[in-house]
């Protein structure tokens, strides 16, 4: 089964679906090893793993489709929601998009309606494109579905108007993204679990997705809190990479103070590593295949 169709049942079903924020290999692989059922690949953490900068649409189409085509093809079967900021472009380039992205395994993507040279939906002095701009990427992004064969990505609207001009007329865009095509309304920014739920309770049937980040614009909700409401999905863009850098930076601080890595690597040596990244599997794969190259590793 596709990812995009098992999704698709995922939305039909009576559970809400959560996907941990990845944005490389080991943060996918840690992600699918925990028992989630759907990844969601964030922009901002993907800028910041492939290029080393923030959030502020600098990372291009082509880092973006690279990255989801590597965290898809790890577990195929694994609906991966994906980051599409703007679609990159006018109509043309949003078509582009997401034929690359089908191609690439990935099960949903998302289109926001800020300007081209965007932002992290948390940061302040969003601007927001015209309604006839954002209905037009949304448009094109249905009509790229439409003409794939057998293509049910899922598309995603997500709109940034709530911190600017309002609820009304967030709600407006999300409605009218609706009856261009989408099937997913996220409404970026939620200030209080009042917008929330009036959201779910004005886009219905529509299901409606959270974006739950700690420190951001939005409120702390946990995943029963966003599930009382009726939010569909819930993602957790950046629980993958703030986890690394409080790692990564405890571990680094620990070698410079003690010169080893003994106290950080709490017992991991290389193989054990590598099993977290399949070295089972491809040993597996080899046998099957008649080979012997990994009888010893």
């Amino acid at each position: 089964m596709k990812a995009s169709t098992r999704l698709r049942q995922l939305l039909a079903s009576d559970q809400i679906i959560v996907a941990p924020g990845v944005y490389d290999g080991i943060s996918a692989r840690l992600a699918l090893e925990a028992g989630f059922d759907t990844m969601y690949m964030s922009g901002a953490s993907t800028t910041a793993s492939m290029l080393g900068q923030p959030d502020l649409a600098i990372a291009t189409q082509n880092d973006f489709v690279q990255n989801a085509t590597m965290i898809a093809g790890l577990s195929p079967e694994t609906p991966l929601i994906c980051d599409a900021d703007t679609g990159f472009g006018g109509p043309v380039m949003v078509a582009r998009t997401v034929t690359a992205y089908a191609r690439a395994g990935v099960a949903a993507l998302h289109i926001e309606d800020q300007v081209q040279s965007k932002r992290c939906g948390h940061l302040l002095g969003k601007q927001i494109a015209p309604l006839p701009e954002f209905i037009a990427r949304i448009r094109a992004a249905a009509a790229a579905r439409a003409k794939i064969p057998g293509c049910d990505i899922v598309l995603i609207a997500r709109t940034d108007a709530a911190q600017g001009p309002g609820m009304d007329e967030a709600l407006k865009r999300l409605k009218l993204a609706v009856e261009a095509g989408a099937d997913v309304a996220f409404l970026e920014g939620v200030r209080s679990r009042e917008d929330l739920a009036r959201t779910v309770k004005e886009l219905a049937p529509t299901p409606v997705l959270l974006n739950a980040v700690h420190g951001g614009a939005t409120p702390d909700f946990t995943v029963e809190d966003a599930k009382s409401v009726g939010v569909k999905i819930v993602i957790f863009p950046l629980i993958s990479s703030v986890a690394a850098v409080h790692s990564i930076r405890a571990g680094l601080a620990s070698l410079k103070a003690t010169g080893s890595d003994v106290p950080t690597a709490n017992g991991m040596g290389p193989k054990d590593f590598f099993k977290v990244m399949g070295l089972d599997e491809a040993i597996k794969l080899d046998q099957e295949a008649g080979g012997d190259t990994f009888t010893e590793v």
